[in-house]
């Protein structure tokens, strides 16, 4: 099983590209789409898009897997990730890829076996798990790898109970 992971946002929106079979898994590609904050949001919203449109006509995945937003105190950054999300989840519906969304708290029990791990904790659990020789960067990237990891090894009633 191939997965894109992602981890969304407007002024940057993180990728991680993960192979699975026979229970080992292997890092394929992790990345971030970063855009300016003075730039048209259309403008930013279509770099996320082309971007993930892309790596699925490249990578040909069986799902993709955001993060869920987190709705804090601040309803700009709300709205801003929201957008980011819906950009992914039609690029991957025009590529008729699945999609499927996973809490914080999930990823991080799934990584580091406990729900509220920090974020310098789950960066050196997801450089362990695909055996890479540095912690993934940017941050966003890493975050992405984890919620692919997060995807590839749930069981497949958890993948469909959490498929949107």
């Amino acid at each position: 099983m191939k997965v894109i992971g992602i981890d969304p946002g407007t002024a940057a929106c993180g990728y991680g590209i993960v192979h699975e079979s026979g229970g080992r898994l292997k890092g394929i590609s992790h990345g971030c789409w970063s855009t300016p904050a003075g730039e048209d949001v259309a403008l930013r919203l279509k770099t996320i898009y082309d971007g993930v449109a892309g790596l699925i006509a490249e990578h040909a995945p069986d799902a993709v897997a955001l993060e869920e937003s987190f709705v804090g105190a601040d309803a700009r950054i709300a709205l801003s990730v929201g957008q980011a999300r819906g950009v992914v989840l039609v690029a991957a519906a025009n590529a008729g890829v699945a999609t499927c969304e996973y809490a914080p708290a999930r990823v991080k029990q799934a990584i580091c076996g406990y729900g509220r791990a920090e974020k310098a904790q789950m960066q050196r659990m997801v450089k362990m798990i695909l055996g890479l020789t540095d912690i993934p960067t940017p941050n966003h990237a890493a975050d992405a790898l984890a919620v692919a990891i997060c995807h590839a090894l749930s069981p497949p009633l958890l993948r469909m109970a959490s498929a949107r």
